[in-house]
């Protein structure tokens, strides 16, 4: 897999950095708020995929309504 970016390439976080960051975040957030912000990052997500379903729904060319055959409208 190749990097867009050489300055990318230059620090990839392995197992200890997460690690460290995790922790960080730990810190500096609380045990609380990590799950409130998690679902809230869950929510985002949820919105997102139902705006963007929504938008290539409506960005589809409307079907054109089939004609009907003489006679089919139920009158004898």
């Amino acid at each position: 897999m190749a990097m867009s970016s050489p300055a990318l390439a230059a620090w990839v976080p392995g197992g200890g950095e997460l690690v460290l960051i995790l922790v960080i975040i730990l810190v500096l957030f609380g045990s609380k708020k990590i799950p409130e912000f998690a679902r809230g990052l869950g929510e985002a997500k949820r919105e997102f995929k139902k705006a963007s379903r929504e938008d290539d729904e409506s960005a589809k060319p409307a079907e054109p309504k089939k004609p009907e055959a003489p006679g089919s409208h139920g009158s004898n």
